[in-house]
């Protein structure tokens, strides 16, 4: 038997650590032990930052990280360390900051080589292990790098020195300037505009990139001033993923990116936060537009996370990767050969015709990726078939072809639970309850919601980062609690159980005292006892995901409506003046950002609905309160008994709001002022038309 030899990362938890625990490379996970070894042995530090679902990672772990070659230059001249970025975003927020200031771009596998302080001198992404197509080959960089380590030290430590500094500067610096309003709010519905592809929808060029809250910010744009031209960039772009590859046609789902402007290619991996944030886009927009096919995808997402990233405790998995015995995309591509001999000759023929399914293919070695070449109701004409029929024969292909798949090699699964994720997760299906009446949603968040209250705390209260087979890992980061806070609220608004109200005031609160900038304000993204780093970062871009800020800011000003304790309103009021300056310059990269600027600017509205739960016409005006787009409102119920005096404890105002002649009432207030209640339900449906906001624009010429 061949005796398997295991480096130090053999007592990780991390499925990306694991992933390289065989590799010759003698990997440290990020220690002290690490540091104190290259103090101790004069050696520079290599930190090799990716993800378990990283396609370019596992080409740079098969060419380089398993070669003999490679791994005894490492070993012989560097200290290697091993990052999990997505349990550690604190230490790869930061050597991200210096590899695109050092080079100008970043991206995953991030490699560092830095001084025993941790102090980066180069940075870069992949490299392959020869030279080729004008990249450094990764051997010839660790020959060069070690004899300038031995021949010219000195220099390599003042420039250490130089790139820490201006790190520690960009994270320090003063943003603030004027107050945030609708003119930078405009300003970035114009960028978007200008950046708008009107022929495939979304924004840019190639690759493209979901970025739902982009979509977000426009559905409040339009409610805001009904312009057109900000709800075609919605359904153009809603509408064009849908249909395009960078959805999982068979089995749900979306994938990361595309790699082309049409949507068609994808980069295959699947990530819980992309399928959280645009349900959250699809069920807003079903909301604010009303076409039942964006409710209709929502529940796609859904039945996609529910079925495959669900663990059996409650919470949500993190990622399915790209590939699938050593090839991108394997799992999700069909030939028509294969497709006709599972459907049969003629019900595999249109099939193949609808989904673009050719002999040719559309991906590697005469693949195809399905997507929707014709809209249904085209192709239906074409077919001369009903809509109903033709919708009702692919479901059951579908069906069938997934049950095919489903005994396919899957890509591999990280089932690693995430909190911030999961938070996010949380509030998608909890809008999703809210926007679609289906328990189904309600029940899911609240059993994830539950897990992470009662698995992933300390015994003071403060959230883990990361749990995985019974075991929890690193301290919460500011995301951590933003998010889960966000899901909280929306979980409270679904189901009214005091509990998640309460516990978001209490995880907020902590947030405050571990996170804030007391002399600046805004919040750092690590704790103020965590572990001591190069910098300590303070984030407001609103990326792949939204920023642990701009998501704060929201929470701030939805909690403090809810629980009437104004100085949480006041934060933000403060933070609108701290990072000014950069949203103003370009407000198109903090569109989550805006949307609490939005909320702030207002109107908002509070709405406490006063009742009895399962009074048939208290539940009536509920439904009608949440299925409603109404992006600048806090909703509470406040029932009669001991469950009032619970909510009574937590937002004090609602102490003297109770159903009126034995009817629900609600209580509408908006701009400081509270209106008369409403106890009859066509007077709710009229009373919450008045809502939306202000007066049209005036037309806009699309610029370009």
């Amino acid at each position: 038997m061949v005796r398997r030899s295991y480096n130090h990362l053999i007592n990780e938890k991390s499925p990306y650590l694991l992933q390289h625990v065989e590799n010759p490379v003698d990997w440290y996970p990020w220690s002290e032990e690490a540091f104190q070894k290259a103090k101790e042995e004069e050696k520079p530090i290599f930190l090799s930052i990716g993800y378990a679902t990283c396609h370019w990672c596992h080409v740079m772990a098969h060419e380089s990280f398993a070669d003999e070659e490679v791994a005894r230059l490492l070993n012989q001249f560097f200290v290697s360390i091993k990052v999990d970025r997505e349990e550690r975003p604190d230490i790869d927020q930061i050597y991200m900051s210096a590899c695109q200031a050092l080079t100008g771009r970043g991206g995953w596998p991030l490699s560092i080589f830095m001084t025993p302080e941790g102090n980066p001198f180069f940075a870069g992404t992949y490299f392959p292990k020869a030279s080729r197509m004008g990249m450094a080959g990764f051997t010839e960089l660790l020959t060069r790098i070690s004899d300038l380590w031995r021949t010219d030290r000195g220099r390599i430590l003042k420039s250490s020195a130089t790139i820490r500094q201006a790190i520690r500067k960009e994270t320090w610096a003063d943003t603030s300037g004027p107050a945030l309003g609708l003119g930078v709010m405009e300003k970035a519905y114009g960028q978007l505009l200008q950046t708008f592809d009107a022929t495939w929808g979304g924004f840019g060029k190639a690759p493209k990139f979901p970025t739902p809250h982009h979509l977000t910010f426009l559905l409040r744009w339009h409610r805001r001033r009904q312009d057109p031209e900000a709800r075609n960039m919605v359904d153009r772009t809603l509408e064009a993923m849908r249909r395009g590859g960078i959805f999982d046609q068979i089995g749900f789902g979306f994938h990361r990116y595309a790699v082309d402007e049409k949507w068609l290619i994808p980069h295959f991996e699947k990530m819980l936060y992309d399928q959280a944030l645009l349900a959250i886009a699809y069920t807003e927009a079903y909301q604010a537009l009303g076409k039942t096919q964006y409710a209709q995808i929502a529940r796609e997402i859904f039945t996609y996370v529910l079925r495959d990233m669900t663990s059996q405790k409650g919470g949500f998995y993190s990622a399915e990767d790209a590939d699938s015995e050593g090839k991108e995309g394997l799992f999700y591509t069909w030939t028509p050969r294969q497709v006709k001999k599972y459907l049969g000759e003629s019900l595999g023929d249109l099939f193949c015709r609808f989904y673009g399914i050719t002999p040719e293919g559309n991906f590697e070695d005469g693949t195809s990726i399905p997507y929707i070449s014709v809209p249904s109701q085209i192709f239906a004409s074409q077919e001369k078939i009903t809509l109903e029929e033709l919708e009702s024969t692919l479901r059951n292909a579908r069906e069938k072809l997934f049950q095919v798949r489903e005994r396919r090699v899957h890509p591999l699964k990280d089932d690693k639970i995430i909190t911030s994720w999961n938070g996010l997760m949380i509030a998608a299906l909890a809008k999703g309850f809210q926007a679609l009446q289906d328990s189904t949603y309600s029940q899911a968040a609240c059993r994830a919601a539950d897990f992470i209250l009662d698995g992933m705390r300390t015994t003071q209260g403060r959230l883990y980062r990361r749990f995985r087979h019974g075991h929890v890992a690193n301290p919460g980061y500011l995301e951590d609690y933003s998010f889960l806070v966000w899901g909280l609220i929306e979980l409270y608004e679904a189901t009214f159980e005091t509990k998640y109200l309460k516990e978001a005031l209490h995880l907020n609160q902590i947030m405050i005292e571990l996170f804030s900038d007391g002399e600046r304000g805004g919040f750092y993204f690590t704790a103020k006892d965590s572990e001591v780093l190069i910098a300590r970062p303070k984030e407001i871009y609103d990326g792949a995901v939204p920023s642990g800020n701009s998501v704060a800011a929201l929470n701030l000003l939805r909690l403090s409506r809810m629980a009437g304790n104004v100085s949480l309103e006041e934060k933000v009021d403060q933070w609108l003046r701290v990072f000014s300056l950069p949203v103003a310059d370009y407000p198109m990269a903090y569109t989550q950002f805006l949307n609490a600027v939005d909320f702030m600017v207002g109107p908002s509205q509070e709405i406490v609905i006063a009742g009895y739960p399962d009074a048939e016409t208290t539940r009536a005006m509920v439904a009608v309160v949440q299925q409603k787009f109404l992006p600048n409102k806090v909703l509470l119920f406040r029932p009669e008994g001991e469950a009032g005096k619970k909510l009574s404890t937590l937002s004090p105002f609602v102490e003297g709001m109770h159903p009126i002649d034995n009817q629900p009432a609600v209580y509408l207030c908006e701009g400081y002022a509270c209106k008369t209640p409403v106890t009859d339900l066509a007077a709710l449906k009229g009373a919450l038309q008045q809502f939306p906001l202000t007066q049209p624009s005036p037309p806009r010429r699309r610029r370009g």
